[in-house]
């Protein structure tokens, strides 16, 4: 038996890498996933690889309370109930200064960001069976931070706050909430947040951002996932209120 074997899971974000690669993951595990997105084109290339025995997918804004709620009704319609939550969705805005940072970008990245992951707790957490799990994909930079960052940096943080409030919240129902610290991942989404804080073409980008590394790389997406699947499974029992850094030794 797989270690998530008979559970039900929700990934927001899950169009992208490390929504793709945690819903495959989960899936070789037991469980049934269902994936939100805006990208609808990827939730769909996701789920056909899953199969429909085990996946499914609903388009979904996540700034949105409507569609959100809608996204965890279909997953309890279609797989019976609702064990564990990844709030994986995201964006980076802008790498500007503050005092140049357009507020319009400030905005948006808030409402994904924060708002969103807040959602994902409000609807899942009413309805989440005792004993499950939620996680929020936070970043390193919701540990540290850096200049020109403000939104994402701020934005990350947030999710920190978020996270400790909802696990004492739920602790008495025995679900546990945590939040995940990725360092840099390869991928897309980081491979444009490296171009724009650098300015150097990707390739360079990649290698300057490695130099601050100590193991030297990139992650990949499936070792992103691996982690999530610890906090989602029963390895993590007695896990909760907790920020789990996998960012190659970057924080330290």
């Amino acid at each position: 038996m797989g270690r998530l074997e008979d559970k039900v899971a929700l990934i927001t974000g899950g169009g992208g890498s490390i929504g793709a690669a945690t819903a495959r993951l989960f899936a070789e595990e037991g469980a049934k996933v269902v994936l939100a997105d805006v990208d609808e084109d990827g939730l769909a290339t996701v789920t056909d690889e899953i199969g429909a025995e085990r996946a499914a997918y609903v388009v979904t804004d996540v700034t949105d309370s409507g569609q959100v709620r809608e996204a965890v009704r279909i997953a309890i319609e279609r797989f019976g109930g609702l064990d564990i939550a990844f709030a994986n969705a995201g964006i980076f805005g802008d790498a500007t200064p503050i005092v140049d940072y357009p507020e319009d970008v400030f905005d948006q990245v808030m409402a994904v960001n924060v708002k969103g992951s807040f959602l994902v707790a409000k609807h899942v957490l009413a309805v989440m069976r005792d004993g499950g799990s939620l996680i929020f994909n936070s970043s390193v930079v919701g540990l540290l931070s850096d200049a020109g960052i403000a939104g994402y940096a701020t934005s990350k943080h947030a999710i920190v706050g978020l996270m400790r409030t909802a696990a004492r919240e739920v602790a008495e129902r025995g679900i546990r909430v945590n939040s995940l610290h990725p360092g840099p991942v390869d991928n897309q989404f980081q491979h444009r947040i490296e171009v724009i804080a650098t300015g150097a073409p990707e390739e360079r980008a990649a290698e300057l951002f490695e130099e601050r590394i100590p193991l030297a790389r990139h992650a990949a997406p499936e070792e992103i996932a691996r982690t999530v699947l610890f906090l989602a499974s029963e390895d993590s029992s007695f896990v909760t209120a907790t920020t789990l850094s996998v960012d190659g030794g970057l924080k330290g």
